[in-house]
């Protein structure tokens, strides 16, 4: 956390150094915030998480975009043609953490995805269950999610 705080310092001086006061200035700051900050703390030996965060933060964003595109067109080729091509139906997807923060982003980012609903937790927290609009290969929608969940569990450690 103190590294956070330091990068976005950093940014600031660089806004107050440079006179671009906008978004962008920001952005720029953070990311030569960030670059010095992992460069320090690999020089004097020190192996931070923040440094390494960053990136599993910007990897899983980008994942997740692209997930939200894939679902969003597919919906939406259900919605504008005539035929309908819904499997739907209501899969458990056993957990691999009883961590209260994995369980609940996971169950929010699964229902933000169009096509899919977070239903329940089972009381022993070890099965999520999933209503999915399109349950072509059962096998293969728990892949899917069960690929989300690590990336998930990845991102939270």
């Amino acid at each position: 956390m103190r590294l956070f705080i330091w990068n976005i310092m950093l940014a600031l001086a660089w806004v107050s150094l440079t006179g671009n006061f906008s978004g962008s200035g920001m952005l720029t700051g953070f990311a030569f915030g960030y670059l010095m900050l992992a460069f320090v703390t690999r020089m004097s030996g020190e192996t931070r998480s923040y440094t390494r965060k960053i990136p599993q933060v910007v990897g899983f964003t980008l994942f997740y975009i692209w997930e939200i595109i894939r679902s969003n067109v597919r919906v939406a080729y259900e919605v504008l043609t005539p035929t309908h091509y819904m499997k739907p139906g209501v899969i458990g997807l056993p957990l691999d953490s009883d961590s209260d923060a994995v369980i609940s982003l996971l169950a929010n980012l699964i229902t933000m995805t169009p096509g899919t609903l977070s239903l329940d937790v089972s009381n022993d927290r070890r099965m999520l269950f999933i209503h999915a609009m399109y349950i072509d290969d059962e096998e293969a929608l728990r892949r899917d999610l069960k690929d989300l969940e690590r990336r998930v569990i990845e991102l939270l450690s």
